[in-house]
């Protein structure tokens, strides 16, 4: 007999685990955010997913609020003057549909053929609040993505850059890669990303569900030195917000993370306590 097909086949999959959690979210009567694509893109293999992942509710605030985090910066960013934003890893993300963005802005989605295939069916017949465009592109061919990034840094004055959920799966020498390689074009101005300690890596490495990382989602990054690690490589540091102190502002956790976050917040080298943060860079 014929084994069954994996509910997670792949790292692209996780991005329906992330748009359950988008979905669930817009369903609460105080949400956070709305988005209403979210659960026609998590679909039926989503709600598998996550329901496969044992105590996955309790999981959910880390998710929503990254995702309110980056709404926010991006928000925050588009009235400084960002004329491009460029989403690597881009996966199910809707914001160019969902948020409140400026007409001209230059939105750039970067991922594999497949996932982008698969968003670009399900939102066929919605229509963008900016310029979207999509581009099919394996990552981790370094002369690849260096001629993406050449190309798309002609063409825009300040761009803002987006790595949601995705450098948490690389090694630190293809993290010190990337880094680079965004610090090349001038107009990559400022970068997003979310950052764990290597308290916290060890801690989610330690309780993963097997599932993820059978599908190829195994987590590797999460750097002594904190923010400051990508420094030497172009990037300073200029915002660091931490999801545990804003979820429990916004009412999202339990009793014991609320205990958790009582904590005083520190932002530098974190070593083996469990700490993540959401960093906005600028060269």
């Amino acid at each position: 007999m014929a084994q069954p097909e994996p509910l997670i086949r792949n790292i692209s999959d996780t991005a329906l685990l992330a748009a359950v959690y988008r979905a669930r979210e817009t369903e609460r009567q105080d949400a956070l955010f709305r988005d209403p694509f979210a659960r026609l893109l998590a679909g039926k293999r989503g709600d598998q997913i996550a329901d496969s992942i044992p105590f996955s509710d309790r999981n959910a605030w880390a998710w929503v609020t990254r995702t309110y985090i980056y709404d926010q910066f991006i928000a925050e960013q588009c009235k400084q003057g960002v004329d491009m934003v460029v989403n690597l890893a881009a996966g199910l993300d809707t914001r160019p549909y969902r948020m409140a963005l400026p007409a001209a802005l230059q939105w750039i989605e970067v991922d594999l053929p497949g996932i982008l295939s698969y968003k670009e069916e399900i939102l066929a017949s919605e229509k963008p609040v900016c310029a979207l465009e999509r581009v099919r592109l394996d990552l981790s061919v370094a002369t690849a993505r260096r001629e993406l990034f050449a190309q798309l840094g002609r063409r825009a004055a300040k761009s803002l850059i987006l790595t949601e959920g995705l450098i948490i799966y690389f090694s630190t020498d293809q993290v010190r890669a990337l880094a680079e390689d965004l610090a090349a074009p001038p107009a990559f101005q400022r970068w997003i990303v979310d950052l764990a300690s290597p308290g916290l890596l060890r801690l989610l490495q330690k309780k993963m569900d097997p599932s993820l990382m059978q599908g190829g989602s195994s987590l590797k990054f999460g750097p002594e030195e904190g923010p400051e690690f990508f420094v030497p490589y172009g990037w300073k540091p200029v915002d660091v917000r931490s999801p545990l102190k804003t979820a429990a502002r916004l009412k999202r956790l339990s009793f014991v993370m609320r205990l958790l976050s009582l904590l005083p917040q520190s932002n530098g080298r974190q070593g083996s306590r469990p700490w993540s943060g959401i960093c906005l860079f600028a060269k």
